[in-house]
C-alpha cells in the first residue's frame, strides 16, 4: 500500500534501468517523480508456499495503515489490493478505510482486481475510490519460436536465454506421469511429468492451473531444455511475460492451437527458441488484459465500474532484492527490475495521475479530480480503433470503464462531475446503510440512488424511461460554451433536458437531467466551445 505526501526537493530518475537480460532499458521515473512515498505493509507470505502463490493481507492491517496514513496528511493513496470475488460493503475493509480518507479529502485509486475475463468479478467498487483496470502498453518482447517444418511464431518472453539448435518438441498432455487427472496433463503442474519422457526436449504446457513460472521450473525439473506457454481459450491472445529459468517462450491461444497442430501432424516434431528482444511503438495497443476483472458491479449496481483503465501488462517494476523475479524458491537469481503485469500495476499509474492533479489544482475534491480523470480517458487504440479485449473484440464499458486515462488531458477537463462527503453519505442513505456518521441524519425521503454525481451512469434492469439528474461545474475558462451528444445502442434512447448552456466564471454550475428509456447502456459526452 503507497501514500502520497510532499514532494522532496529533488527528482528521482534512474537511467539504464532494465529488467534481467536487459529487457525494457531505458531512464525509470515515478509517475509524480517529485511525490513522496509512505509505504505502509499489509500483505504477508503464506507460510510454507511459494510466494508465486501469492500473500494474504489481513483486515486489520489494512484499515490501521488506512488510519495511519490519514494521520501522516498524505494526499493520494494507491492500494493494489483486491478480493477473489466481491465483496459486500459492509465486510469491504478498504471501502470503509477509504470512506474515512474520503472525510478527509485524499484520493484513494484502488486495483479492479485480476479475476478477469468472467463477469461482476471486480473488487474496491465503491464510488468513492478509483477503481482501475489494466491494459496493455505500445511495447512487446518480441522471442521467435521457429517449428521444424520452417513456421515461425512470434512468442513473448522476458527470459534472457535461448535454444540456437532445434529440439524434440512435445505436448505435456504426452509426457506426463501416470498418476496425474486426465483435467490437468496439459498444466505442467508439480512433479507431474515424466522425466524419462521429458529430458533434453521443448515441452508445451497451457495455462489454466497453477503459475506461470512454476509449469518452467516443473519442466526444468523434469530434465526439459525448453518450455512454450500457451494460453488458454479464456486467456485468447493476451500474452504475459515472465523471466523464466529456462529458454522459454509464451504464445497466444490462436498460436498455441497452431503449435499443437503441428505436433500431431508430424512424425518427428522440433523447434527453437530465440532469443527475444524489446520492440516499442508497437500497434494495436491498449488493449484490455484478459485477466483484469469486470463489471457489472453487483455491490453498487447504479455505479459504472471500473473508472478507468490504465497501464497494467508487461511492466518494468522495482523489485526487492530478497525475491527471485520468479518468486520460486528454487530460483536463485536476484534483480533490481522485473517485468509485472496485473490491476496492482495500474492502480499507481493512475494514482501518481491524481498525485499531479492535487499539486496542480490543490482546491479540487478528491471526487473532482476522479471526475477529471474519467471524463478525459479515452476508448481509442494508437490505431484510431476501439481498444479490443484479449480475443481481439471491441471492448465494453465493463471493463475499462470511461476508458484509458490521459494525465495530461485531465489537467484542464472544462467541467467536473463534484461531490461533496455529505452527498456521499446521500449516497449511503439512498443505498440503505444510515447510520454512518454521529452528526450527519438521513432525510425521511432519500433522493434516488441514481442520481448522485457521479461522472458516469449505470441503469440496471430498466423497464420504461428513467430520469437521472447530474450536476457540473465549470472549472475552465469564463463563458464557456457547452453541448450535449450521445450515442445509445439500438432500442434505447437518451434526452437531454439541456442540449447546451454557457458557464460565465470558473466555479459556476448547472444542472442538468437526462431521460433514458428502454434497456441498455449509453455514453454521453460534453464537447467544449469558448
Amino acid at each position: 500500500m503507497g501514500l502520497i505526501r510532499h514532494p522532496p526537493p529533488l527528482e528521482s530518475r534512474v537511467r539504464n534501468a532494465a529488467t534481467l537480460g536487459g529487457f525494457a532499458r531505458g531512464t525509470a521515473t515515478g509517475g509524480a517523480p517529485l511525490a513522496h512515498l509512505a509505504i505502509y505493509k499489509v500483505c504477508w507470505a503464506i507460510p510454507k508456499q511459494e510466494k508465486a502463490d501469492g500473500n494474504t493481507c489481513f483486515e486489520e492491517d489494512m484499515l490501521a495503515a488506512i488510519d495511519d496514513a490519514i494521520g501522516d496528511g498524505v494526499h493520494v493513496m494507491s492500494i493494489s489490493i483486491g478480493t477473489r470475488e466481491p465483496a459486500p460493503l459492509i465486510e469491504d475493509s478498504i471501502a470503509i478505510g477509504a470512506f474515512h480518507a474520503l472525510q478527509n479529502n485524499i484520493v484513494v485509486a484502488c486495483s479492479a482486481g485480476n479475476e478477469g475475463p468472467a463477469p461482476s468479478t471486480l473488487s474496491n467498487p465503491s464510488p468513492w475510490v478509483i477503481t482501475v483496470g489494466a491494459s496493455s502498453v505500445d511495447r512487446a518482447f518480441f522471442a521467435p519460436l521457429v517449428l521444424g517444418n520452417g513456421m515461425e511464431i512470434k512468442g513473448q518472453t522476458v527470459t534472457p536465454y535461448k535454444l540456437d539448435k532445434a529440439y524434440p518438441l512435445v505436448f505435456a498432455s504426452d509426457v506426463v506421469a501416470s498418476n496425474v487427472h486426465k483435467n490437468l496433463t496439459s498444466q505442467c503442474l508439480a512433479n507431474s511429468l515424466s522425466p524419462t519422457k521429458v529430458k533434453g526436449k521443448i515441452v508445451v504446457c497451457m495455462r489454466g492451473s497453477g503459475t506461470r513460472v512454476a509449469k518452467g521450473m516443473e519442466v526444468k525439473r523434469a530434465g526439459g531444455f525448453g518450455f512454450i506457454l500457451g494460453n488458454s481459450q479464456a486467456n485468447g491472445n493476451d500474452v504475459i511475460v515472465d523471466a523464466h529459468v529456462l529458454p522459454a517462450t509464451s504464445v497466444g491461444y490462436n498460436d498455441a492451437l497452431k503449435i499443437l497442430n503441428y505436433i500431431r501432424s508430424t512424425k518427428d516434431p522440433m523447434a527453437r527458441i530465440g532469443l527475444a528482444r524489446t520492440v516499442i511503438h508497437y500497434r494495436p495497443a491498449p488493449v484490455m488484459a484478459s485477466f483484469t476483472s469486470r463489471g457489472p458491479n453487483v455491490i453498487h449496481p447504479s455505479i459504472l465500474k471500473p473508472d478507468v483503465t490504465a497501464p497494467g501488462v508487461n511492466i518494468l517494476a522495482a523489485w526487492s532484492g530478497a525475491t527471485a523475479p520468479s518468486k520460486l524458491y528454487e530460483d536463485k537469481r536476484l534483480v533490481k527490475y522485473n517485468i509485472i503485469s496485473g490491476t496492482s500495476m495500474a492502480c499507481p499509474h493512475v494514482a501518481a495521475a491524481a498525485a499531479l492533479l492535487r499539486a496542480i489544482h490543490p482546491e479540487w475534491s478528491s471526487a473532482a479530480i476522479r471526475s477529471a480523470l474519467m471524463t478525459t480517458a479515452w476508448m481509442k487504440n494508437n490505431m484510431g480503433g476501439p481498444i479490443a479485449d484479449h480475443s481481439g473484440n471491441a471492448a465494453t464499458p465493463f471493463q475499462f470503464g470511461s476508458g484509458h486515462f490521459r494525465p495530461e488531458m485531465a489537467a484542464d477537463p472544462g467541467l467536473v462531475y463534484d461531490a461533496s462527503y455529505t452527498d456521499h453519505l446521500l449516497y449511503l442513505c439512498s443505498y440503505g446503510i444510515k447510520n454512518v456518521s454521529p452528526k450527519f441524519k438521513c432525510p425521511t425521503v432519500s433522493p434516488s440512488i441514481y442520481n448522485f454525481n457521479y461522472p458516469s451512469a449505470s441503469l440496471p434492469r430498466i423497464n420504461g424511461t428513467v430520469t437521472i439528474t447530474r450536476t457540473v461545474t465549470n472549472v475552465g475558462a469564463s463563458s464557456s460554451v457547452y453541448f450535449f451528444s450521445a450515442r445509445p445502442p439500438p432500442g434505447f434512447s437518451v434526452k437531454a433536458f439541456a442540449w447546451g448552456f454557457v458557464l460565465q466564471s470558473c466555479g459556476a454550475e448547472e444542472e442538468l437531467h437526462r431521460n433514458s428509456k428502454s434497456q441498455g447502456r449509453f455514453h454521453g459526452e460534453w464537447s467544449q466551445q469558448g
